[in-house]
């Protein structure tokens, strides 16, 4: 599996994960729980496999980058939590930050 695919679905699952651990009620909901323990089992298994091909620094800068634009977007969606402005430049940042990383460092592995 490409590294960068494994990246990406790991990402994913960490947002299930995390999503189904704010449903979870503190581990009182049985279906959020389990969804929460096998969504952070896949995630850092895609990790694993991410980790054979990507340096750990980029992918851990993709892994929290996107993990933390993506779920503050679910949050917002699902559970109704709002994005100020600064929230939204910070997300922006953050994004600029793992392209900036990813194309023009040498730690990028380019």
């Amino acid at each position: 599996m490409n590294g960068y695919l494994a990246l990406g679905l790991a990402i994913v699952a960490e947002v299930i994960a995390t999503s189904a651990l704010k449903a979870s009620d503190s581990f009182s909901r049985p279906l959020p729980t389990a969804i929460t323990a096998v969504g952070y089992l896949a995630a850092f298994y895609l990790l694993s496999i991410t980790l054979r091909t990507v340096p750990v620094g980029v992918a851990y800068a993709i892994w929290s980058g996107l993990g933390i634009v993506l779920i503050t977007t679910v949050a917002w969606l699902l559970f109704g939590q709002r994005i100020d402005a600064a929230g939204l430049v910070g997300m922006g940042l953050i994004i600029a930050g793992v392209v900036v990383l990813n194309l023009f460092s040498k730690a990028g592995g380019h």
